[in-house]
């Protein structure tokens, strides 16, 4: 059956088909034209765990979207196709493994215990950081995989390191981009807790990369002294919209808006999003690693990348991370993923001229 046919046949507003990719679509790779890389890996979370299950929690979640977007009603149709493999699972299981050599680097530490002076502990932060490079070639290798079949490529975490071989691939294709970066944290920190590639260090790693030439960060309530002398280091190469000041801006009757007009001004032309669940109020997925209060809300971070989608910019690709599933029965942090990762898909539709439909006017 061709993809035509396919589309002819299959009732969108039906439940998912539980047997077929995310959002219950019936449309293989090759008649995919967006391909979703999942990234089940949490080897150096140091708080609450959880986000290498986020991929698999959105998944079981997807089948339950309704698939007639009010803003991308036709978006379904261009197929969007979750690339589970064999890498996947073993990513899978290298993680929980080197999650558990991790664990007791983080807790020496807690205790004020000096790494140097264990050598065990020595040996296995040495294979950590080997094995998080190793992690990160792999994924660099499979998005360029799908890039060269034509098709747009986002990944879906796991924690928030998992998108730097994401970047390097962009990077090799793109001479000059910046990222769109929301979240409760800087992630500036540099080899936090010694972990070369730690989630905290994501968008320091990231700074590495000359390719990027700005990070605009938005929704950050929480961050140390190094990772402010980041900042100041480069220059203005990170811009830092901090949840405080959006509010204090919000109460004296600034709109959000005239706030997302300003953030996106300060964007090179090409962009990708970096979305940590954790920028958004708790209350949309309270199971994230590092949950901090404050935040925006769901609405607001889909008005801005809509608002980014027609701004003239060109959105190159973007990562949606930290999403962790609750206690057994509990899919509401997934269900959450979910519609965000159908919402930032219609974006990158709707940005590279991709047809999405009219939007649904009542």
């Amino acid at each position: 059956m061709t993809k035509e046919q396919k589309i002819a046949t299959f009732d969108p507003s039906q439940p998912g088909l539980a047997d077929a990719s995310v959002f219950g679509l019936p449309f293989t790779a090759e008649e995919s034209e967006i391909i979703i890389v999942p990234a089940p890996w949490e080897v150096t979370v140091s708080y609450g765990a959880g986000a290498s299950q986020g991929p698999e929690a959105i998944l079981e979640a997807s089948f339950q979207v309704d698939l007639l977007h009010q803003e991308f009603p036709d978006l379904w149709k261009l197929g969007m196709f979750l690339d589970l493999n064999d890498k996947t699972e073993e990513w899978s299981d290298k993680s929980r493994k080197y999650k558990n050599l991790a664990q007791p680097i983080i807790e020496a530490l807690e205790n004020g215990e000096k790494i140097e002076d264990n050598p065990e502990l020595i040996i296995h932060l040495n294979e950590i950081n080997t094995i998080c490079g190793q992690f990160k070639d792999e994924v660099k290798a499979r998005v360029k995989y799908w890039m060269e079949q034509g098709k747009k490529v986002v990944l879906l975490g796991g924690d928030h390191s998992t998108p730097l071989g994401y970047y390097e691939a962009l990077a090799e294709k793109h001479s000059d981009f910046g990222l769109l970066h929301l979240d409760a944290h800087m992630d500036l920190r540099i080899a936090y807790e010694g972990f070369t590639y730690s989630h905290a260090s994501i968008m320091y790693n990231a700074l590495k990369l000359p390719q990027i030439s700005k990070i605009v960060q938005v929704g950050i309530r929480d961050f140390c002294k190094e990772e402010v002398e980041v900042v100041q280091a480069e220059a203005g190469r990170v811009k830092v919209f901090t949840d405080r000041d959006l509010k204090a801006e919000t109460f004296e009757g600034v709109t959000w808006k005239q706030q997302c007009e300003t953030i996106i001004a300060q964007l090179p032309q090409k962009v990708c999003i970096s979305f940590d669940i954790d920028g958004m109020y708790p209350w949309y997925c309270p199971n994230t690693g590092t949950p901090v209060p404050g935040g925006f809300s769901f609405e607001q971070a889909a008005y801005l990348f809509s608002l980014l989608a027609k701004s003239g910019k060109e959105i190159i690709g973007f990562d949606l991370v930290e999403v962790a599933p609750g206690e057994e029965g509990d899919d509401w942090d997934g269900n959450v993923g979910a519609r965000m990762l159908f919402h930032m898909c219609g974006v990158l539709a709707k940005n590279n001229n991709m047809e999405i439909g009219k939007e649904v006017k009542f």
